[in-house]
């Protein structure tokens, strides 16, 4: 559930926008009252990331929630992941992380949590949209309203239910040397001393936490020049790069190789499910490389539909204790919490090089191979359902999946997923197969069967 009001995108997970055009205080104040009301005027947590018109909407957001009648707890500048274990931690009936994520700047956003510590699923959202779009909210009177208090230990909770998961003592032991691309988001105000604790020895990079972003946002690898420099140069373990609210991650190989964000993911499976066997779920958009890693174990990977609170639906469902999206790097480690979390992830990848041995290149050697392609073709949601429907009609020996767009896998292991943007009027077109010569083969098919079918 996706759709864009007055240059507002809706969705699942909140209301972002540009501040100014489409994202106004007085925007935040009515989305926060209805959330509210949605929440039946509960107890609410409400963090931010470092953007420098967080400050401005947490007074919005505090506003409106106390004018309805909840109790708001103000976690400051607290990762999204830490929002959403302090809904648990806290008792709270819901929580707002005020963040863009990856967006550009000039961006921001409401991401709504429910009770359960999780984003709202798209039916949560709809009921909580149709709320704000009714208006005529009940507000309290003076002698009616609740307290607004702050907390300032949510991180400190978050990185001791982290550190009562790993092996803690492994990594100091190791004594690490890596460095974190923090692009001045909620990382520049944890990250450096959530790695010492592990004993590791930190260089920083954007590590002023004023949200003036020293890259690209996302951590693409294309972005991330300067922390492969340094993890080469300094001769590092490991480097990690985050997103600005601390759900992404990607990571850096020692000798400088950036890695996929897909492989974040994939290096998780190999750690957590070594150990810990079981089912996974990722989203249709993650590297086969998984399923392969979780073959081995004698494992089963489960898909689910892009974004994190459908992995998540689906892990309770089937009893995962591992998900993740690997188009955006975000691990999802229930044991943790039932979110993407960059501090979970970049524990586990020490936890993986103390108890391994190995370099984090040699383990990466290891893995199954998978070698990705992409592109996309400007196309209406019409024309793009109507190619689905013929390319599922096409490929239906190979029982595609078709519950978000379609990715038809083959026995050799190699894939393709053909879905609409929600974002964006476009078809994206993503294969995968184990060498760069059958991606390419693979990617060549596909491109002419989708561009004969838009010609036609």
């Amino acid at each position: 559930m996706e759709k864009f009001v007055n240059h507002l995108k809706f969705s699942e997970s909140g209301v972002r926008g540009v501040v100014g055009e489409g994202l106004t205080p007085h925007l935040v104040a009515s989305l926060a009252a209805a959330f509210g009301m949605y929440l039946g005027r509960g107890r609410v947590v409400v963090g931010r990331d470092t953007r420098p018109t967080g400050e401005m909407f947490e007074l919005a957001v505090a506003a409106g929630l106390q004018a309805v009648g909840c109790e708001v707890i103000l976690l400051g500048v607290v990762p999204t992941p830490t929002v959403q274990l302090m809904v648990l931690d806290r008792e709270a009936a819901g929580g707002i992380a005020i963040t863009a994520s990856h967006n550009p700047a000039g961006w921001n956003a409401l991401k709504f949590i429910g009770g359960r510590g999780m984003f709202l699923d798209p039916q949560a959202a709809e009921e909580l949209f149709d709320i704000y779009g009714q208006g005529g909210f009940d507000f309290r009177t003076e002698h009616n309203l609740r307290e607004i208090r702050t907390f300032s230990g949510a991180f400190e909770r978050h990185q001791e239910r982290i550190f009562r998961e790993i092996d803690v003592e492994a990594i100091r032991e190791r004594r690490f040397k890596v460095a974190v691309d923090c692009v001045n988001g909620v990382g520049a105000c944890w990250s450096p001393a959530f790695l010492r604790a592990l004993g590791c020895e930190v260089i920083a990079l954007n590590a002023v936490p004023d949200g003036r972003f020293g890259r690209t946002p996302e951590p693409v690898p294309e972005a991330l020049s300067e922390l492969a420099r340094v993890v080469r140069d300094e001769q590092c373990a490991i480097g990690f790069a985050q997103d600005p609210d601390g759900d992404r991650l990607t990571l850096v190989a020692d000798g400088g190789r950036v890695l996929s964000p897909q492989l974040t993911v994939a290096l998780a499976a190999e750690h957590v499910l070594d150990g810990q066997p079981g089912p996974m779920v990722v989203n249709l958009q993650t590297t086969g490389v998984v399923a392969a890693i979780a073959r081995s174990y004698g494992c089963e990977v489960e898909y689910a539909r892009v974004g994190e609170i459908n992995v998540v639906e689906k892990m309770l469902q089937c009893g995962a204790n591992l998900g993740g999206e690997g188009n955006c790097g975000g691990v999802i480690w229930r044991r943790i919490h039932p979110g993407r979390d960059s501090f979970s992830a970049m524990a586990l990848m020490l936890e993986l090089l103390a108890l391994s041995g190995e370099r984090l290149s040699e383990i990466v050697a290891t893995l199954p191979p998978g070698f990705g392609r992409g592109c996309k073709y400007p196309a209406t949601a019409l024309q793009a359902r109507g190619i689905l429907l013929r390319m599922a009609e096409r490929y239906a020996e190979f029982s595609p999946l078709t519950f978000d767009g379609l990715r038809i896998n083959f026995p050799d292991g190699s894939w393709a997923l053909m879905r609409f943007s929600n974002t964006e009027p476009v078809l994206r077109l993503y294969v995968e197969a184990e060498t760069p010569e059958k991606a390419a083969a693979l990617y060549d098919r596909f491109a002419a069967e989708l561009e004969e079918l838009l010609r036609g």
